[in-house]
């Protein structure tokens, strides 16, 4: 999906427009397409349905208002085939910038009000920082240094939800949808990922999917680096110890095959690992996380195996890297991950990939407060990933234009400075429907 090579911010948007428009059916959803996108890029604090049939259609708002809303929350469009021409046009703008690097796993939190959206739960929101009435969604991004975009999002159904066939039928939750914990969402959008050749870069995840053991066995499995948050209490073998052998089989009975520990012979957690190593294990680092911003931090790294319930394996698991973070001044470490990328890989060159992960939140502020992707009013499973794509196809083409916006302006008055919010709109407040 080309766009015409022209200053025109407008006939770039169109032609964008027009690419989604060929893989969404009836031509009757090419208008609400156009406005819907149009809505989430202009200007507004809210990107809901309402203030946006004000801004594209200030002399029909009403009649706007239903065409936006049935399509978002009804129209039998897909969602994979719009990421899919998204990703179709928004990634070679970002190859020109350097390669893919990293698969993002992370989840993204709504704080809501009600009971009655689909997937609405008290369960810990990223946004707020605590447990409370929010929906949540698991996404995969694909990232450089310049910029991340999301290529798969579903949200996560608690239990509670999967199991009530009323509540599932009230907001349209598909029958093959059943509960699924959040790791094993991460896992399969990255089975997609690889089995639609996606240019592949290293799996990174905070600790909350990065305690996951199976989750890092699977990555590893199909072929793929990670670099995994963990927590303090994380145990692993450490340089040079290992758990013991299967017992000597006297040759009766079934052959022992399982690995040993005893007093001697057991794991350390990655916390009293980190405060047994000498001064000389730790140097100061610095990384890059924005295009002018340079941090600096102390870091260790060493060799290790990790220990979780190995005693019912025959074989210890292999060695990986344990990656610590302990700033200066502060009483213990602050961050552990764990890492399969090569053995020969420079200290400075493993810290600066585990680090590239801020890239997902700050685009992910971005993705929340430019283009609205927390405004969805609506309580169905089917106009939640419709708005969550659109505000996608949206942020994807902002991104691929911000080489033609200069430093001094914003991208939406640049792109589309004909619109403004028509004056005296109302519109709804912050608080979120549910």
């Amino acid at each position: 999906m080309g766009l015409p090579r022209s200053n025109d911010g407008k006939a770039r948007f169109s032609a964008y427009v027009e690419g989604l428009t060929s893989v969404i059916g009836h031509a009757d959803r090419a208008k609400p397409l156009r406005d819907y996108c149009l809505g989430l890029i202009m200007p507004g604090e809210r990107k809901s349905v309402e203030p946006m049939a004000a801004i594209t259609a200030p002399e029909r708002t009403a009649a706007q208002h239903q065409s936006l809303l049935h399509f978002v929350g009804e129209g039998k469009w897909s969602d994979e085939k719009v990421l899919a021409k998204v990703r179709e046009y928004v990634l070679p703008k970002m190859k020109r910038h350097g390669p893919i690097e990293a698969w993002i796993i992370d989840d993204t939190g709504f704080p809501k009000k009600g009971q009655h959206s689909v997937g609405v739960a008290r369960q810990y929101c990223g946004e707020l920082g605590k447990q409370d009435n929010c929906q949540v969604a698991v996404t995969l991004s694909i990232a450089n240094r310049d910029a991340s975009l999301p290529v798969a999002y579903q949200l996560y159904l608690p239990k509670d939800w999967a199991s009530d066939r009323n509540r599932r039928h009230k907001v349209g939750i598909p029958d093959e949808i059943s509960f699924k914990t959040k790791p094993e969402i991460a896992l399969a959008q990255i089975r997609w990922a690889c089995e639609a050749g996606l240019p592949r870069g290293v799996v990174l995840m905070d600790a909350g999917y990065g305690v996951d053991t199976d989750l890092r066995m699977n990555i590893t499995a199909l072929g793929l680096s990670y670099v995994a948050g963990i927590q303090s209490h994380t145990t692993v073998w450490a340089p040079g110890t290992r758990p013991r052998p299967p017992k000597k089989w006297l040759g009766r009975g079934r052959r022992p095959k399982l690995l040993r520990r005893d007093d001697k012979h057991k794991p350390a957690s990655v916390k009293e690992l980190a405060l047994g190593l000498p001064r000389r294990a730790w140097r100061k680092i610095t990384w890059r996380e924005a295009t002018a911003e340079k941090l600096s931090s102390r870091f260790a790294r060493v060799r290790i195996r990790v220990a979780h319930r190995d005693y019912w394996l025959a074989n210890s698991r292999p060695e990986e890297w344990l990656l610590i973070e302990w700033p200066a001044g502060e009483k213990e470490p602050i961050k552990y991950w764990l890492s399969t990328l090569p053995e020969n890989i420079a200290p400075r060159q493993l810290v600066d990939i585990a680090k590239l992960r801020w890239r997902i939140e700050r685009d992910y502020q971005e993705l929340k407060q430019e283009v609205g992707l927390g405004h969805f009013e609506g309580r169905g499973w089917r106009g939640f990933h419709h708005h969550a794509t659109l505000c996608i196809a949206a942020y994807g083409f902002l991104i691929s234009e911000r080489a033609t916006i200069p430093p001094s302006r914003t991208r939406r008055t640049t792109l589309f400075p004909q619109f403004a919010p028509r004056e005296g709109c109302q519109r709804r407040g912050a608080a979120v429907a549910a």
